[in-house]
């Protein structure tokens, strides 16, 4: 196995545990000719090389991202990262407190639409994991 392999391989894990196999997959299937490569790209070094940084742990590194998304204005992958978050354990309450310091740093209507996009994730998130309980 090259290295380069087995980077894709690690990273294709971590992408699993945090972001959830059923998503991964399905964005591994679905790629084509055209994004593949940026999905080995993101595999390999976001995931495999950066996640796999064992110098900061995952809650950490999902908080750091909802932060950063949060400043970007990426809902869609703020959404992805919230729930990878939770995944992660970050709880409702450390989620809040990301968002409240983002808005500082980074402004209110990026904020407020975090909050917006982050309040529908957790609730879609609980409702799954209640649902899974029963």
């Amino acid at each position: 196995m090259s290295v380069e392999s087995e980077i894709f391989a690690k990273g294709f894990e971590n992408r699993k545990r945090v972001l959830g196999a059923a998503h991964v997959e399905k964005s591994w299937e679905n790629a084509d000719d055209f994004n593949r490569p940026a999905q080995r790209l993101v595999t390999e070094y976001c995931w495999g090389e950066v996640w796999g940084d064992e110098r900061l742990p995952f809650e950490t590194r999902s908080m750091l991202n909802l932060a950063m998304l949060t400043a970007m204005n990426q809902q869609h992958e703020l959404a992805v990262h919230v729930r990878g978050a939770l995944r992660n354990g970050v709880t409702p309450d450390q989620i809040q407190a990301v968002l409240l310091q983002a808005m500082v740093y980074c402004g209110a209507p990026a904020a407020l639409a975090a909050f917006r996009t982050a309040g529908a994730a957790i609730k879609e998130w609980q409702a799954e994991q209640s649902r899974a309980a029963e």
